[in-house]
């Protein structure tokens, strides 16, 4: 049966539109980062510190199909952001036990600054890679917080930024990170792994940061995310309450099992703390 013009012009746009969408979770949407701004509420958060600016970093994945241009890119955009504080959560890089990567990417990660610091820990990628290479770029860029917290002071008020090991590969020392911290005194830790909020841990946290899930990458409309790396299935993105403490998790920068974002942008995450 022959076509004619229009009928063609039909089908190409069809099949032109069928393989656009078909493309946009690998090749558009998961480039389309976005810089996201959220009021996170803090209990115990001195007044000075209302509106204290921390931005978030996580999941760069640096690595195949996440290029150094991009990464930079990213970094660029971190250091042009009015902000107090920037923090990493880990899974910086993309690969496994080797840790070309890691030499490559953390040179660049050191450029990041802010007024008042750069505070990272490691997830369960940089474990992969080459765990104690990572951990020497991390200290070694002076962003070090694993088990340990660094006092922020604003006049004769502070708050205390920790940091705990990866819930899947390291040993989490919540504990150990705030052990000569005043029990009164506002903390915030940084985790990769959210699931990290539901260990055992008896200092009082009044703020998780994490990242580690990307959001689930997938968000299908009415169904929600088929895949979300974590126990704690509420752990998704966002702001949440839970019964140990004030939890973040941004959706995060780069990819993992699969190279694609649908209806779950990649984010930098601004958090604007707010005095409760």
């Amino acid at each position: 049966m022959k076509m004619n013009r229009r009928q063609f012009i039909k089908r190409a746009m069809f099949w032109g539109f069928g393989a656009l969408m078909a493309s946009y979770p690998f090749f558009i949407e998961r480039h389309l980062f976005q810089i996201n701004t959220y009021k996170i509420p803090v209990p115990h958060l001195p007044r000075t510190f209302n509106g204290f600016t921390i931005v978030h970093l996580t999941d760069f994945h640096y690595g195949f199909l996440m290029s150094m241009a991009v990464v930079k890119k990213l970094l660029a955009n971190a250091n042009s952001i009015k902000r107090d504080v920037i923090v990493c959560t880990g899974d910086f890089i993309h690969e496994r036990n080797s840790h070309k990567k890691t030499d490559a990417l953390w040179p660049e990660l050191s450029r990041l600054t802010a007024p008042y610091g750069v505070y990272s820990v490691l997830g369960n990628h940089d474990h992969w890679g080459d765990f104690s290479r990572s951990l020497y770029w991390l200290e070694k860029s002076g962003q070090n917080v694993r088990h340990k917290a660094i006092p922020i002071a604003k006049g004769s008020e502070k708050i205390w930024i920790g940091g705990c090991g990866d819930y899947m590969e390291d040993q989490i020392g919540m504990d150990k990170a705030f052990r000569n911290v005043p029990p009164d005194d506002c903390k915030i830790v940084l985790a990769h792994n959210p699931d990290t909020a539901d260990t055992p841990f008896h200092t009082r946290v009044d703020l998780m940061i994490a990242g580690h899930t990307h959001g689930g990458q997938v968000n299908i409309p009415f169904v929600g995310t088929p895949i979300l790396p974590v126990h704690n299935k509420r752990y998704s993105s966002g702001f949440i309450q839970t019964p140990s403490t004030h939890l973040f998790i941004s959706k995060g920068l780069g990819w993992a099992i699969l190279p694609v974002r649908f209806n779950c942008l990649p984010e930098i995450a601004v958090l604007k703390l707010m005095a409760i």
